[in-house]
Parts: structure tokens; C-alpha cells; sequence
């Protein structure tokens, strides 16, 4: 099968960043799905394993949203049968989604939305996971709760960003606060429902206090390090702190005098350690799902970076790169 990969971290610009190859059929285990692959995303992960992961015995297949059709299951499987929509971010350990078929466990995956076609829906699927964790496994949060209360999304136009303020203002009574630094992206996180928007390259203490409120959570979603000093004095007393970063390091003594909680959010740990409760994943992207074919949620894309190839596939991880995509980029497949 077709397939693309690396098999030397660098740089982007490197010749052989990355490369198509010809790669043996995956063979499923008994949780498995086999999944023709539709259309793929490429989100912050991908960009750090192709600079900085060394593959060992050949190219490694990145790709970590997919959408699909099944064209196998495994022995165990109940949930889905062959000829089945569905979409996914799959497990960080295995070969990912820039191939024709994928191996993924049954219970990472969901039905995919019937309004969106196949290339829209891998948008979704490992932003949504991520943002979902942080509301309701790190800050705790129920749904409907958070009433007279705030969250800061440090941020707030990339992918992560852009279907947290949604599941917030769905699915909790928080006042979200964005942050944004482009007429662009300011106008992005008011079009994905923040009540407010400030700008993380001003004076972030300031911003947030002239609004009234100190927020109870914030999601440090980009730059950690540098905005932590500002998170530390604008959160509320008994605050919670979820972040998605790699901070090089972070100082967490001055988070004590206000007894502030701190979380790392990181949606493979459910795949990679086969936790109890690993098909959490798969509920979670059915009800979204659900909610996107009913119109409850929208769509993050705001670019489709064409069919899947080294050329297109590199031109989107550069873009990932910069810095400046708003919301999320998606492939179609081979």
C-alpha cells in the first residue's frame, strides 16, 4: 500500500523530510478496525515527531486524525462492521494515518458526521479529544456546570482552541476569555462563541482584570513558559491550570500561596496505556459526532491543503510550522 514517512527527524526543508514508500498490508489484532483512509489532518504532534524522533528500522508513518471507511475488523470488535464511516486520532505508538489503510483500535474510534465529508471530518477528531479531556477529566468540570464562572483559552484560533470554546459554550456556563493576536484571529474565536478577547501579546494581567473576573481555569494551550508568570496572577484562588505544551521547564512554587492545580493534558495517555477506560475516546467523538449533525458544533477547517502527497503533505507540515494556522488544515487521501 501507498504510504508516507520519515526516516530522519529534522527539518522540513531537509530533502528527505519526508517520503512515499510502498508498505506491507497492517495486520489487525481482535480490537482492531482496518480502515480505508479518506482524509487526514496534521496537527502539532506530527510536526514535533518529524523534527525531533529518531525512527528505528525504517520509515515512520505519521498522521494522527484520520477519517475512513472499514474495510476489516477484528474478532473482538461488536461496534462496527464493514462498509462503516468513521474518524479518529488513533495512538501515537502505532503507524499513523498518511498511508492508504490504518490499524486502529475499535475503541478509539467514532462514527463519522454525516454533514461533513471524509476530509472535513479528520479535523476533528484529536483536537476534539483534547479539548473534551481538558473540560471534563482535568478542570473536572460537569456538564452545565461552571455557571458565574470564566475560562481563559490561551490561544484560542488554533485547533485545540477553536472546538474548546465551542464544547465550553455548549456544553458548560463558563464565560470563555480567548486570546488572539490578529484581526483574523480575533474575528475566528467571536465566530467559534468567546464571550471576550484579548490579545496574548499585550499585557495579559491587565486585559483580563479590566473584564471583571478572575478566572477559575485556564487552558494554556501555546507558549506556556512565556505566558506562566501572567497565568500565575490573573487565576482565581484554588485555580486549575490544564496545558498542552512542552515547556522547557516551569516553576510551580509561586502556584502555592493561591492552591492552584495543575494538569497536563495529553490524549494518547488512554491509547498508549490501555487504560479502563480507553473507550472513553470512542464515546466522546460519537456524541460530537452528534452534536455536528445536529448543528450544535461547527467545523474548525479552514483549509483543504489538496490530496495526499509529499509535496502537499510537506507544505502543510511548514504551515503547521509557522505558527499562524487558524484552526485546523486536512488532506484528502491517495
Amino acid at each position: 500500500m501507498k504510504a508516507i514517512g520519515y526516516e530522519t527527524a529534522g527539518p522540513v526543508d531537509a530533502p528527505d523530510a519526508l517520503r512515499a514508500f510502498d508498505a506491507p498490508r497492517p495486520e489487525i489484532g481482535p480490537q482492531d478496525l482496518l480502515v480505508d483512509v479518506r482524509g487526514v489532518s496534521v496537527n502539532p504532534v506530527d510536526v514535533k515527531l518529524r523534527q525531533n524522533a529518531q525512527p528505528e528500522g525504517g520509515p515512520r508513518v505519521l498522521g494522527f486524525d484520520a477519517a475512513g471507511v472499514v474495510v476489516e475488523a477484528g474478532a473482538e470488535v461488536s461496534d462496527f462492521i464493514i462498509g462503516d464511516e468513521v474518524f479518529y486520532a488513533g495512538d501515537v505508538t502505532r503507524a499513523g494515518s498518511n498511508a492508504e489503510l490504518q490499524a486502529v483500535d475499535a475503541r478509539l474510534v467514532g462514527r463519522k458526521p454525516s454533514r461533513l465529508d471524509f476530509t472535513e471530518a479528520a479535523g476533528l477528531p484529536l483536537t476534539t479529544i483534547t479539548a473534551w479531556e481538558m473540560l471534563f477529566d482535568s478542570f473536572r468540570l460537569t456538564e452545565g456546570g461552571g455557571a458565574g464562572q470564566s475560562l481563559l483559552v490561551i490561544g484560542g484560533a488554533g485547533g485545540v482552541g477553536s472546538i474548546l470554546i465551542q464544547l465550553a459554550k455548549t456544553l458548560t456556563g463558563l464565560t470563555v476569555i480567548a486570546t488572539a493576536s490578529r484581526e483574523e484571529t480575533r474575528d475566528w474565536v467571536r465566530d467559534m462563541g468567546a464571550d471576550h478577547v484579548v490579545d496574548h501579546r499585550g499585557n495579559l494581567v491587565e486585559q483580563v482584570a479590566a473584564l471583571g473576573q478572575a478566572p477559575a481555569y485556564v487552558a494554556a494551550l501555546t507558549a506556556t513558559d512565556q505566558h506562566w508568570p501572567a497565568i500565575l496572577e490573573l487565576i482565581a484562588p484554588r485555580g486549575q491550570i490544564a496545558l498542552i505544551d512542552d515547556p522547557a521547564a516551569l516553576d510551580i512554587k509561586p502556584a502555592k500561596p493561591k492552591a492552584l492545580s495543575i494538569h497536563w493534558e495529553f490524549m494518547f495517555s488512554r491509547p498508549m496505556f490501555a487504560t479502563e477506560d480507553i473507550a472513553a475516546q470512542r464515546d466522546l467523538l460519537n456524541r460530537v459526532s452528534q452534536m455536528i449533525d445536529t448543528g450544535t458544533l461547527r467545523s474548525t477547517v479552514t483549509e483543504r491543503a489538496g490530496a495526499l502527497s509529499v509535496e502537499t503533505l510537506r507544505a502543510a507540515h511548514a504551515r503547521q510550522e509557522s505558527g499562524k494556522v487558524i484552526g485546523k488544515q486536512v488532506l484528502s487521501g491517495f
